[in-house]
């Protein structure tokens, strides 16, 4: 168990670097809706002004970001003029559709005058629970980044109900970060970040600055989920780390309003309580597909394919597939065999068995005249592949 970095209670930061941050090039934001919106006073076009310009100069540095915001139900109370939150959820969703309105125009004005776009991207637990709604959304998000875009993520409350609800953006910035296979995500909020015990009620309470993601004794600190504490929200950003750690995301929580938080963070600097992962974005998931049980199905290859995929680490590409086994869909874990059967890798299947089976031996040219679309050149990524215990 990784120790914890703890500062006294004078509240002196121990001199170090974060590197979680300073390494990252993919990133999810999540701001919670009381710094969004100034308390219930509707949208703080300063504060999304600020996060936004520090959104810009990072993807001009080269990072892919993702903001996951709150803040629809408040503005759009606003805008109705409406002064005590609804407790009916046709109302509530009814002001979440006024308000998202107001929400995302507002990234997109800041966003743009900083020479950078973004995208509107509304989800719900029913999307990511969907094998094809997951892959899509994935798809989508990825191709955003790849365009220099930041998509600016919020639960669709105009459409959910509590059997589909995320509960809170918390756990749906943990979602997706992976969804995305984030290398951090940062919860902004408006406290420090954690301490060992509610500081207003313990003065010995220590700040914690570093801890391992998952660890038991976070969840104690931040109050359990029926105390006061927890109710507050700070439980959820621990559960919400202990998520994103699944994958090998690493967590940082921070007060938002922190002068050039995301910035300096980036830099390295040490701001917040640190949850790290401790399992790297890459073997998270390579470990995943190694101890999948359950294989859907299979693909044949030739032996200048397998030579590609054990001895250059290259994908498999449908040119060197000489047959289908199974019944898969896309996205499903399938076995790479060779000419005797042998399974030489494994990985995420780009394509269901019904199209596979037209793409074996055809070259990416070939793929829109016998799909009637294009799309990845390969079977199985090699980001998505393990090769096998030979």
């Amino acid at each position: 168990m990784q120790t914890m970095l703890l500062a006294d209670n004078t509240g002196l930061m121990p001199l170090r670097v974060n590197s979680a941050l300073k390494t990252a090039r993919r990133i999810v934001v999540k701001v919670g809706s009381s710094l969004v919106t100034n308390e219930g006073r509707g949208l703080d076009e300063e504060a999304i002004g600020q996060w936004s310009e520090q959104l810009a100069a990072l993807v001009k540095d080269g990072r892919e970001l993702i903001m996951v915001s709150s803040g629809a139900v408040a503005e759009g109370m606003k805008r109705l003029g409406w002064t005590v939150r609804p407790k009916e959820i046709n109302e509530l969703q009814a002001a979440a559709a006024v308000g998202q309105m107001g929400l995302v125009q507002m990234y997109e004005t800041k966003l743009r005058e900083h020479g950078v776009g973004s995208a509107q991207v509304l989800l719900t637990h029913a999307d990511l629970a969907d094998r094809e709604r997951y892959l899509n959304a994935r798809s989508t998000l990825l191709t955003l980044l790849q365009l220099g875009v930041v998509p600016v993520i919020n639960e669709n409350d105009t459409v959910v109900n509590d059997e589909i609800k995320f509960g809170d953006n918390d756990t749906l910035g943990a979602l997706v970060a992976n969804l995305v296979e984030a290398d951090v995500l940062v919860i902004l909020t408006d406290q420090k970040g954690l301490y060992t015990a509610d500081p207003r009620r313990d003065p010995a309470a220590q700040f914690v600055h570093e801890a391992r993601a998952g660890d038991p004794q976070l969840e104690t600190m931040a109050g359990g989920a029926g105390s006061g504490i927890g109710k507050g929200g700070m439980i959820t950003k621990i559960l919400a780390a202990k998520r994103a750690a699944g994958s090998g995301a690493s967590t940082v929580i921070a007060w938002g309003r922190e002068p050039r938080v995301l910035i300096r963070l980036c830099e390295g600097e040490a701001i917040g309580t640190c949850l790290v992962a401790n399992t790297p974005k890459n073997q998270a998931r390579k470990r995943w597909m190694s101890d999948h049980l359950q294989l859907r199905g299979a693909v044949l290859v030739d032996d200048g394919a397998v030579g590609k995929i054990v001895g250059e680490g290259k994908s498999l590409l449908p040119i060197g597939m000489t047959a289908v086994d199974g019944d898969f869909s896309r996205g499903d874990v399938i076995a790479v065999r060779d000419g005797r059967g042998v399974e030489v890798a494994r990985g995420l299947a780009n394509y269901a068995s019904s199209e596979a089976r037209l793409l074996c031996r055809k070259s990416s040219a070939d793929f829109e005249r016998l799909l009637g679309y294009a799309a990845e050149p390969e079977m199985i990524h090699r980001d998505n592949m393990v090769l096998a215990r030979l």
